[in-house]
């Protein structure tokens, strides 16, 4: 493996000119971009110093038992924060873009064309061994052909994800992304005898990987051709997940029996995802999922995930709900105004949430090119939605804290809905969106649960609106409006 960083440059260079303008051109004509300066009380960020003079745009991050800190950044280093002081782990990788600390103290880093072990033999601070630990998958020095992971099962196998290509010579594409085969648009798994294995498809650009604590594996996707809007999945083996293209790698298809299918055909075998992720409301390039696990130190929202997003600046939420025995929930913002394009998220031993950013090559709301911010909690309860759980007849939505109840009627919360048109359009817009009537609503005799009765359609996103709301302490939550992708009603 020799890697040769002037590669990785222009690379970069191709992706800021050609994602830029994209990205641009969106921005421009975007409606409805929402206020970016929110945050519950209690929260706070810190902005991390950084080496001088290095262009330091993260894309891989991981915090250690004892508190280091390891990013790995697109022009190929990785870094180490021990102490408050930076130093240099590794460098020469092809823009990796996912970073995990093994327990053994080794760095496993997924760089374009491989996943690699980076190993500090003599303990001297700096990797002295770069081991492959696979390339079993097709890497066409293509811009867009990122590989995202790893994260680790308790069984020890590795998992990770490709992007589909764009503009790559000799391409299979139906419209935007394309791919030259090879394993583009697919999930892929190291197993612990060190063999690759592909594990699932239909993914377009799958920016981020995470595993529960019930070792459950998810991921995002971001819109595009065949992403009605960005999205989380519940990443399962043998699964499809809406984007055709990397069916040109599965044996049971080939380059005509997909030309010959229709988005009808394809619906039918693609899974439906936990969440959908509103457009510029909340996010347009989502990042990693990563579990509060902090037990408390983080504040109330315990079990809950939390990702970042690269063009919105921001970091939302989401809350799981399993109805009839599978996932689906809720998506809710949580802080905005943050300095650069949030692509990595990862809580430390202490509960401080790290987030790594990069405006490169797809900008970002927040004016910094790069940088490292962490989102820390002082103990303060907010006054925020805390969950949602669907009902019979509606939805059950807890608070951190009593609602006043002068503040809650049928007409003081408003509630709409909508789907998206699956196609290989890029994106879609809201369809068939209406306003719904509520028709009841209560709360608990603590006033920290508010029960809503109204009509109920699957396959819909529905939204709450409760700028009329107040806690019984008369503050009002930072974010009012909540996203519950409601895929199927309960038995």
């Amino acid at each position: 493996m020799q890697n040769k960083l002037n590669v990785v440059k222009n690379q970069f260079i191709r992706a800021f000119v050609l994602c830029g303008i994209v990205f641009n051109a969106q921005t421009a004509n975007a409606v409805g971009h929402p206020k970016g300066n929110y945050m519950p009380d209690g929260y706070s960020v810190e902005t991390i110093d950084l080496p001088k003079d290095v262009p330091f745009h993260i894309t891989g991050l991981d915090t250690s038992k004892n508190n280091e800190v390891f990013v790995a950044t697109r022009l190929g280093e990785v870094w180490r924060l021990k102490q408050g002081n930076w130093t240099k782990f590794a460098d020469g990788l092809h823009e990796p873009t996912g970073l995990m600390i093994e327990d053994d103290g080794s760095i496993i880093v997924a760089q374009k064309p491989e996943l690699t072990r980076l190993v500090d033999i003599n303990n001297d601070g700096q990797a002295d061994d770069y081991i492959q630990i696979t390339d079993d998958w097709n890497f066409h020095d293509n811009y867009h052909e990122f590989t995202f992971g790893p994260v680790k099962d308790k069984a020890g196998n590795y998992y990770g994800t490709l992007n589909l290509s764009h503009g790559a010579p000799k391409s299979f594409s139906l419209g935007t992304m394309g791919s030259a085969g090879g394993y583009r648009g697919w999930a892929f798994k190291v197993n612990t005898k060190g063999q690759f294995e592909p594990f699932a498809y239909g993914l377009r650009s799958p920016a981020g990987i995470g595993i529960s604590p019930q070792d459950e594996l998810f991921f995002t996707d971001n819109q595009g051709d065949w992403v009605e809007t960005s999205k989380l999945h519940i990443l399962q083996e043998n699964k499809f997940y809406g984007h055709p293209i990397p069916l040109i790698d599965h044996p049971d298809y080939n380059e005509d029996k997909i030309r010959s299918m229709t988005p009808a055909d394809f619906d039918k075998l693609r899974e439906k995802p936990v969440v959908w992720i509103p457009h510029i409301e909340v996010a347009n390039s989502p990042g990693n999922p990563e579990w509060d696990t902090t037990e408390g130190q983080f504040g109330p929202f315990k079990g809950q995930i939390f990702i970042g997003d690269q063009t919105q600046s921001n970091v939302f939420r989401v809350m799981l709900d399993k109805v009839n025995g599978q996932y689906q929930g809720a998506v809710m913002n949580f802080v905005g105004g943050m300095q650069s394009g949030n692509i990595r998220t990862r809580f430390d031993s202490q509960g401080h949430l790290w987030v790594g950013q990069t405006a490169r090559g797809w900008g970002a709301k927040g004016g910094k090119p790069f940088g490292l911010e962490k989102i820390v909690w002082d103990g303060t309860n907010p006054f925020e939605v805390l969950d949602i759980k669907l009902t019979k007849s509606g939805f059950k939505i807890n608070f951190t804290e009593a609602v006043e109840p002068k503040t809650v009627s049928a007409n003081k919360i408003a509630v709409s809905e909508w789907n998206y048109k699956y196609s290989g359009e890029y994106g879609s817009a809201k369809q068939n969106l209406k306003n719904l009537d509520i028709q009841k609503v209560r709360l608990t005799n603590d006033n920290t649960t508010l029960w809503v009765d109204m009509p109920l359609t699957a396959d819909k996103v529905v939204m709450f609106d409760f700028k009329a709301l107040t806690s019984a302490s008369q503050r009002k939550p930072s974010v009012n409006k909540l996203y519950y992708t409601l895929n199927q009603l309960r038995n």
